[in-house]
């Protein structure tokens, strides 16, 4: 029954995160809420491993997800839930694209689809950044704003991100294996 309700689930998700992985992020965080599996937490760590794993993010989460909810089964039914749906939608559209290629209707849809793979993308990554950068208990505690920052996360964001834009040519692999290495020195040292 569990598996069951993981394929339901990832099949969901699937079907309406147009946009590619981060486009999951919202309707992840609805399935960590609703079955309790995940938290916000284990989010940000779903996100740094499916990263930094080969493979597409939403996959390497479902995988992620499936296998801390009913072990390789888990995996293996939360990746099929996921990618059923871009299938039988990939199957239908293969059917009809000659048909409905110069339609101003289908155009129209395409240009809807694209700004709300946006928003969705927009929406995760204002979830992330919140988990990341910010750290709101803390400023319930103190009360005090200098205490609401994760301050070594937002300047490794900071570095990261100019070097991104600086370093164009150099792999995204090379940040991601600089940015492990600093969260692991800064955590021995401090």
């Amino acid at each position: 029954m569990l598996l069951l309700e993981l394929f339901a689930r990832f099949f969901f998700v699937g079907l309406f995160s147009v946009g590619g992985g981060l486009a999951t992020l919202p309707f992840l965080q609805k399935m960590g809420d609703a079955t309790g599996w995940f938290g916000a937490t284990q989010i940000s760590d779903m996100i740094a491993v499916s990263e930094s794993t080969p493979g597409p993010l939403g996959v390497n989460m479902a995988t992620y997800v499936g296998f801390q909810v009913a072990g390789v089964a888990g995996s293996v039914v939360g990746v099929l839930g996921l990618i059923t749906p871009s299938v039988i939608v990939i199957l239908l559209v293969a059917q009809f694209l000659k048909k409905f290629r110069d339609s101003k209707y289908v155009g129209w849809a395409f240009y809807g689809l694209r700004a709300a793979s946006l928003g969705l993308i927009a929406a995760a990554c204002f979830s992330v950044a919140k988990l990341v950068l910010f750290d709101l208990d803390a400023f319930r505690q103190s009360g005090g704003l200098f205490a609401a920052f994760r301050w070594e996360s937002i300047v490794l964001c900071v570095l990261i991100f100019i070097g991104v834009q600086c370093f164009k040519k150099v792999h995204p692999i090379v940040f991601i294996a600089i940015a492990a290495v600093a969260g692991i020195g800064w955590h021995l040292i401090f």
